[in-house]
């Protein structure tokens, strides 16, 4: 670089070729940037030629709390760190630690556990969708998609008087018993999301302004998602039919049939597209669930006092976002010597700056969007 001066309080760098580069910060300020995400751009005009993700304006030092908590007290911190997807976040950690103990959930309460965390994975998709159609300007679709997650927040509500950080689960099973007409609410939702889906569809699916924003936007090819390490709905936009509840079954999926989505292009239209089919998907495994819940105990045989024996776990889930993994070191007392979270939005944001290279600058919000990232658990 021959100088660096500034203009407008936006620093320019000045090439050896004359061409002006300017380094310009989107956030952390800026409502499209997700809450607390700076993005430092590197410009060549209007397209971008550099990117980099700071973050950590959010740390609340989940993992080191867990260190300092029995096991049964650090289960209500999970459902804050995705605070949009709460109950998977507890799913994650109760199986994580029953692994642990060698215990397992009874039969009932692991299909309840899969109905309430597919609801959740349609309630999380529901506001990543309209609020990335907010962001790309399109204010319709959020009315639609929080009429529809109202209906499941009030499931929640009736079932353990929470609506966002639902803390749904036990360490060894289920908080409560369903309610009476618990199966009938949740038929009746699926039955009237079908309908629902297709709405969302009408609006935006062929809408030629969606696509001019959505089509060939932040490409990720499937080389770069595996390389990068992302996963959940922005991995198998990009092709790659890899999908936990398949490969490592967990709670009750392996009961179920569903298919695993996947795009062809690895682009923002992609990543709209698949997560449209996986709420079907997650429709369709809510009714073949409640065609049967299994009657028995909802809580395994296991002491008021955890004390799992030495050793160390890891277990991941499908989570809406992605992999959500739990690394837990036990020390053989009622706390765990380590606990470490591998969250999808962290992981997947580090491919935010491949995505976006070559890309306008207004379609930076767009692709920071169909990452569909939260900040809770990106610094947890």
């Amino acid at each position: 670089m021959d100088e660096t001066r500034t203009r407008s309080g936006t620093q320019v760098e000045t090439t050896a070729l004359g061409a002006d580069e300017i380094i310009l910060n989107m956030g952390p300020q800026h409502p499209s940037t997700h809450g607390v995400l700076r993005v430092k751009l590197k410009l060549d005009g209007e397209r971008v030629a550099g990117s980099e993700c700071i973050i950590g304006y959010l740390h609340r030092g989940v993992e080191k709390i867990a260190e300092h908590r029995s096991y049964q007290q650090f289960a209500p911190y999970v459902d804050r760190m995705d605070y949009v997807a709460a109950v998977s976040n507890g799913l994650g950690y109760c199986e994580a630690v029953e692994k642990l103990l060698g215990a397992e959930a009874p039969p009932r309460a692991r299909v309840v556990r899969t109905i309430l965390t597919e609801l959740q994975r349609i309630a999380s998709h529901l506001v990543w969708l309209g609020t990335h159609a907010l962001d790309i300007g399109a204010l319709t679709p959020l009315f639609y998609c929080f009429r529809e997650r109202e209906e499941i927040l009030k499931i929640y509500e009736k079932y353990c008087g929470a609506r966002l950080t639902t803390h749904a689960f036990r360490i060894g099973g289920l908080q409560y018993e369903t309610y009476d007409g618990f199966e009938a609410e949740v038929e009746r939702f699926c039955n009237d999301f079908s309908q629902r889906i297709d709405e969302y569809e009408t609006l935006l699916t062929e809408n030629r302004i969606w696509l001019g924003r959505t089509k060939g936007v932040g490409v990720l090819s499937a080389a770069d998602a595996i390389a990068l390490g992302v996963s959940g709905p922005v991995l198998r936009a990009s092709g790659v039919k890899w999908d936990i509840r398949k490969a490592a079954p967990y709670a009750a999926y392996d009961q179920y049939k569903f298919e695993i989505p996947t795009g062809p292009n690895g682009d923002t239209y992609d990543r709209y597209m698949v997560r449209m089919e996986e709420m079907r998907q997650s429709r369709l495994i809510c009714l073949q669930a409640i065609e049967n819940i299994p009657s028995g105990p909802i809580m395994a045989r296991i002491g008021k006092v955890l004390k799992p024996p030495p050793g160390e776990v890891y277990h991941a889930i499908e989570a809406p976002k992605g992999e959500l993994g739990y690394y837990i070191v036990s020390d053989g007392t009622t706390q765990p010597y380590r606990v470490r979270v591998r969250p999808p939005s962290f992981v997947n944001l580090q491919a935010f700056d491949q995505m976006a290279r070559g890309s306008l600058v207004a379609d930076v919000v767009a692709i920071i969007g169909t990452i569909d990232i939260v900040l809770g658990e990106v610094d947890r």
